[in-house]
This record gives structure tokens, C-alpha cells and sequence, in this order.
């Protein structure tokens, strides 16, 4: 049996190759692999040694050679291959042991140039593992140091490796590159101006984590991470305390922090529910904020999950404590907070440095049969804010106007939001028309609602919204403007007195 191994990653790689050479395998190697496995008394037979063409150009060519593909694709059954192999005096390679050269970590550095990503494309070690994945039912191909403990075992116990190892092996290979091409491809995209929709759209993902059922226990459902997520996203979350986080928890949690991310430096806190805002407060301190964030609804905070932008400390964890909370993420915790919420069996508490980072890549929605793809929402407002009645608003109900704005912005439409006083009093939620969404609000908000602001993600369409805000007892309005019955409802803000914003803008969020 002839093994050829040659890897970036070197990771129980002298450990494998020392059982290989116990069992009288007999070992190829290239480079940096050959000489570490040499410099501890392991036979190993040089790349160069078996082409009898020496590694060149920097070692970008050592391996491309009919001496290694053709040790590697030669169907063992074919007599015709077998003795073309004898012809040109090639021996078969029978086990590939390859992990490619460092790509994802080379761009994730800081400081990569485009000239250290591009030397950092392996040729040879994808052409190698393919070829070996291709010809599986002769040759095994591993690419992950996991996999050497159970190819020891199996070689020591059988002589031989499995059929139905060699076959999930090989998966893994062709997963694997088209990853790592996917990878180049997206990195190399990304340093031109260019359309980023092209005629195609690979994307790769590492699984995060298995999870114990999806949105319903009867589904099945897992975890995936991008590669080279940004700061400030959820997949770079480190939890502290509590059970794994469920498929429901990532979505709501995911939720919190899109909203959260719109108030920047403000001492924020969101609540959220079945990925709807059911609270939100700002405040001069963290404690003030969650205060009003739980006051806007304290029924539907009930099992929820709760976001904040500045650090817990001991006062706001004591009231958070008293609560049936799901999920808390923060970018910080004082020593007493966190001793205070960790006596909470199960709520899950998650540390979330640069919670405020801007995150800028796409959005997808899987559609049966296709995908959806479009660029995250970072617009707030359009490029005319304008007041469209004869009042115009006060500074404190603007304040609370773009507050209840970032706020719809991330509520399921047809949506409606109710605030006073940088607080979340009442939301409407995903409606099939625009005054239904604004009749469940002002229910809910009661008279609450007095005095407060609205925001609509889209026009109204007709005047009967401005009405029932009115008979609410709402102050101000804004909205996107843009419907054939505009001036109807601007004519109504007027006899009422109430202020209306345009914005230019609407936010659907589906």
C-alpha cells in the first residue's frame, strides 16, 4: 500500500504517519510534510523522487505529474489502466492524506493583500483530492485530521479500508472544494466593483452546530455560519450560561439585534417575540431602557428574547431575573449581573462584543425551488424627509417619530408602531391590510396610546388610518407618503392637528 501525504495542516499528521510506517505503508510526501515526518525517523520517499521532475516555482508545481494522477485515477479492476500503469513504469497511490493550503485564514488577517490570498490558492492539493474522490472505489482521500484515528483502526484491524468509508470520504472532498472555490471566487468578487449578483450565486457555509428540531419539533434543522462572518453577528456570540440555543432562539435572537443596531451609542433595549418587536426602550442608562422596553408590554415579554447595547449591570439583572426570559445577549456583563442571572437555570445568556457593528452582507430567503437574495436594509430614510402638514412636529414628538421609525422598520407588514418617550407602547405586526395592523395596535395600546407618535412601513392607502389614529389619541404620523389618497389624509391630519412626516422611503419586511 503507497500513501502520498502532503498538508497545510499538520494536525496529527505525525501520529498518523507513525502508525502508517508501523503497518509498512509506504509514504510520498512533499515540502514542509516530508521534512517534518524525516526529522523524526519516519521513511518517507520524496514527491520529486517518484516523478524524477523536482518541485519548482516556488513549490507552485510539484505534485502535477502523470506519476501521481496516474497512481491515483487508475481504475485497479481495468486491465487496460493496469497495464498502461506498467508501460510507463507508474505505481498506484492508495491512500491521499491532503488539507489545502490556508485560504479562509489568510483573508481573515486584517492586513491580507490581494497578492497573499492569490498565493494562498491551492492547485495541486484540490487536483489531487479530486482526482483521489473520483476513483474512491480504489483510493481513500482525507482531508480532515479527524478522520485518521478511524483509518488506523480499520487498517490495523481489516488490512483494507471500508468501501462505505471510502465513499463518505470522497463526499466530504467534493464539499469540501466546492467550499473552498466558492470561498476564492467571493473573496476575489468582493475586490472589484462589479455586480454583485452574478449569472450564478455560490454561497458556502461551516455548520455552527446540529440542533435538536427546527421551527417544530417533527423538523429537522441545523446551524451554518458564513465564512468570515463579521463582528457584531450572532455567530460570534459567546455563551455564558444555559441550555444550547434553539432554531426559534437564533431566528428571535437575530431579530433583537437587527433592531438593536439601528440606535447605535443610545442605551438600547429590544424585546422580541417570534421575531417581532414587542418592546423597545432607550435611555440614558441600561437600566432606564430596559425598564421601558418591559413596560411598553409586560405580557408578551413573557419568554422572549431581550438585546442590549451597553454592558448589564447588577440593577437591571436583578429586574430581568424576576422575568421567564429565553434568551439575554449583551456586550457585557458586571461580575454581580451575571452571578445574579446565572442562578436562572434556563435562561441562555449570550456576550456579544461589538454589538453595534454594521453588518454588510446579503439577506436570503429560500423559496421552493430557488433562492432569494438581496442586500441587508442599512437605509433608515429617504433622501427628502419632509412635513407635509401645516403643523409641524415638535423636537420631542421628531425624537420619538424616528424612534418608532427604526422600530417598524423591523416589524413583519403590514406593520404599525406605537411610541411615547423613546418607548415601544404598541405594535401591529404583520396584518394583510394596513388598517387591521393599526386596529390590533391601538387595542393593545389602549390609552396608552395617548399622546403618542405612529409608524406606518408604508403608505396608507386610504384616510380611514389617519382616522383611527386620531380617535387613539396619537400626535404625529410618519410615514413613507407615495398613495394615490395622500392628500385625503393630509387634508384629516390637519382638521385634527395632528403633524405628518414623509419619509420617501418604505420598509417591507416580509
Amino acid at each position: 500500500m503507497r500513501a502520498l501525504l502532503s498538508v497545510s495542516d499538520k494536525s496529527g499528521i505525525l501520529e498518523f504517519a507513525k502508525s502508517l510506517d508501523k503497518l509498512g505503508v509506504e509514504i510520498i510526501s512533499t515540502g514542509g510534510t516530508a521534512k517534518l515526518l524525516k526529522d523524526n525517523g519516519i521513511k518517507v520517499m520524496g514527491v520529486s523522487d517518484v516523478t524524477g521532475f523536482p518541485e519548482c516555482l516556488d513549490g507552485r508545481v510539484k505534485t502535477l505529474h502523470p506519476k501521481i494522477h496516474g497512481g491515483i485515477l487508475a481504475v485497479r479492476d481495468n486491465p487496460e489502466h493496469m497495464a498502461r500503469l506498467d508501460e510507463l513504469d507508474i505505481k498506484t497511490i492508495d491512500l491521499v492524506v491532503v488539507n489545502l493550503y490556508p485560504f479562509k485564514e489568510t483573508i481573515s488577517k486584517d492586513d491580507v493583500t490581494l497578492a497573499d490570498a492569490i498565493e494562498n490558492i491551492d492547485i495541486g492539493g484540490p487536483t489531487m483530492i479530486r482526482a483521489a474522490a473520483k476513483n474512491h472505489g480504489d483510493v481513500a482521500v482525507i482531508t480532515d485530521p479527524k478522520d485518521y484515528p478511524e483509518i488506523i483502526r480499520q487498517l490495523e484491524e481489516n488490512k483494507s479500508i471500508s468501501k462505505d468509508t471510502k465513499y463518505a470520504l470522497a463526499l466530504k472532498v467534493f464539499e469540501h472544494t466546492a467550499s473552498y472555490d466558492a470561498m476564492i471566487a467571493d473573496y476575489l468578487k468582493k475586490q472589484i466593483e462589479t455586480e454583485p449578483f452574478g449569472k450564478t450565486m455560490t454561497l458556502t457555509f461551516e455548520k455552527v452546530q446540529d440542533m435538536r428540531y427546527g421551527e417544530n419539533p417533527h423538523q429537522k434543522a441545523a446551524f451554518y455560519k458564513e465564512i468570515g462572518s463579521e463582528k457584531g453577528t450572532l455567530v460570534e456570540a459567546q455563551q455564558l450560561h444555559g441550555k444550547e440555543l434553539s432554531y426559534n432562539n437564533i431566528n428571535d435572537t437575530d431579530s433583537a439585534i437587527q433592531i438593536l443596531k439601528e440606535f447605535h451609542n443610545e442605551p438600547t433595549v429590544v424585546a422580541v417575540k417570534h421575531a417581532n418587536p414587542c418592546g423597545v426602550g432607550s435611555g440614558t442608562h441600561i437600566y432606564e431602557a430596559f425598564k421601558k422596553a418591559y413596560e411598553g408590554d409586560p405580557v408578551s415579554i413573557f419568554g422572549g428574547i431581550i438585546a442590549a447595547n451597553k454592558e448589564i449591570d447588577e440593577q437591571t439583572a436583578s429586574k430581568i431575573s424576576e422575568l421567564f426570559i429565553e434568551v439575554l445577549v449583551a456586550p457585557g456583563y458586571s461580575q454581580e449581573a451575571l452571578a445574579i442571572l446565572k442562578a436562572k437555570k434556563n435562561i441562555r445568556i449570550l456576550k456579544l462584543e461589538n454589538i453595534a457593528h454594521k453588518y454588510h452582507g446579503y439577506e436570503l430567503k429560500k423559496v421552493m425551488g430557488g433562492v432569494l437574495i438581496q442586500d441587508v436594509n442599512h437605509v433608515l430614510l429617504g433622501d427628502d424627509l419632509k412635513v407635509v402638514t401645516k403643523r409641524q412636529p415638535t423636537a420631542k414628538e421628531m425624537e420619538d417619530l424616528m424612534f418608532a421609525w427604526k422600530i417598524v422598520k423591523h416589524t413583519k407588514s403590514n406593520a404599525i408602531t406605537f411610541a411615547k418617550d423613546k418607548m415601544l407602547v404598541a405594535n401591529g405586526p404583520g396584518q394583510v391590510s394596513r388598517i387591521a395592523a393599526l386596529n390590533n395596535a391601538a387595542r393593545q395600546g389602549g390609552e396608552a396610546l395617548i399622546g403618542s407618535v405612529l409608524a406606518s412601513d408604508a403608505f396608507f392607502p386610504f384616510p380611514d388610518s389617519v382616522m383611527a389614529a386620531y380617535e387613539a389619541g396619537i400626535t404625529a404620523i410618519i410615514q413613507p407618503g407615495g398613495a394615490m389618497k395622500d392628500e385625503e389624509s393630509i387634508e384629516l391630519c390637519n382638521r385634527y392637528n395632528i403633524a405628518m412626516v414623509f419619509t420617501g422611503i418604505r420598509h417591507f419586511k416580509h
